[in-house]
């Protein structure tokens, strides 16, 4: 019963906070037909990153873990003109079928899509001299959380603002007896971001349409 109430209560909230969007719908329906895993945040979720960025005035943006670009369309269009996104993803598939919804949505312009492992990406981006980026959304593969939260540190400045998805694991986050790779990966995050002293963090729960589970977000309070 709990979880048919999770699922109401979402979509009661989500009919009437976040309208029907046809690029967003077409996203979803293009991952869908692609066989892609149906791991992209809700609707409610994605519009939640939007006002983040929105509050914290990102002009430029870095998501790990692209997917289909549900979450990267969310937070693309939070930017101001002339902000920029640039959006990780090692799987080509996935990456085709992103730039696909991106283009879709107008923003290739705003938009761009690196293939690769992101943790050669972001080594280059840090080469390059790309950032430093007033917002950070990591989605990725959880073992590797912490390496990734890592770089997001190094890639930011103070004021910057760092959300990490999918942090509790169905509650698996506090059993220190789990071998999964996954909650190891969020367990170290966790241990991370308590002991950071450039970063203020907190992590809540949350539960709704993608189940029981939660996020981490986390304000750099100090220059690199």
């Amino acid at each position: 019963m709990a979880q048919e109430q999770w699922f109401a209560v979402d979509r009661y909230l989500t009919d009437l906070l976040v309208p029907a969007d046809a690029a967003l719908d077409a996203a979803l329906e293009a991952s869908a037909a692609a066989d892609l895993p149906a791991i992209n945040v809700a609707p409610n979720q994605g519009k939640l990153l939007h006002l983040l960025a929105r509050i914290q005035g990102a002009r430029a943006i870095l998501e790990i873990g692209t997917l289909g670009g549900y979450s990267t369309i969310w937070l693309a269009r939070a930017l101001p003109a002339g902000g920029r996104l640039i959006t990780l993803e090692s799987n080509p598939k996935h990456a085709d079928v992103a730039r696909a919804n991106l283009e879709r949505a107008g923003l290739t312009g705003v938009v761009e899509v690196r293939l690769g492992r992101a943790l050669d990406t972001l080594p280059a981006l840090a080469a390059e001299g790309r950032g430093p980026f007033d917002f950070i959304f990591i989605d990725a593969d959880k073992p590797s959380n912490p390496d990734y939260f890592a770089w997001a540190l190094r890639l930011s400045r103070r004021g910057s603002v760092i959300v990490v998805d999918n942090v509790v694991r169905k509650g698996a986050v506090a059993d220190p007896e789990s071998a999964d790779p996954n909650v190891q990966g969020a367990r170290r995050l966790a241990e991370l971001l308590a002991v950071e002293p450039r970063v203020s963090a907190t992590a809540i729960q949350t539960v709704g349409s993608k189940g029981y589970d939660g996020f981490a977000i986390a304000l750099v309070t100090a220059d690199p």
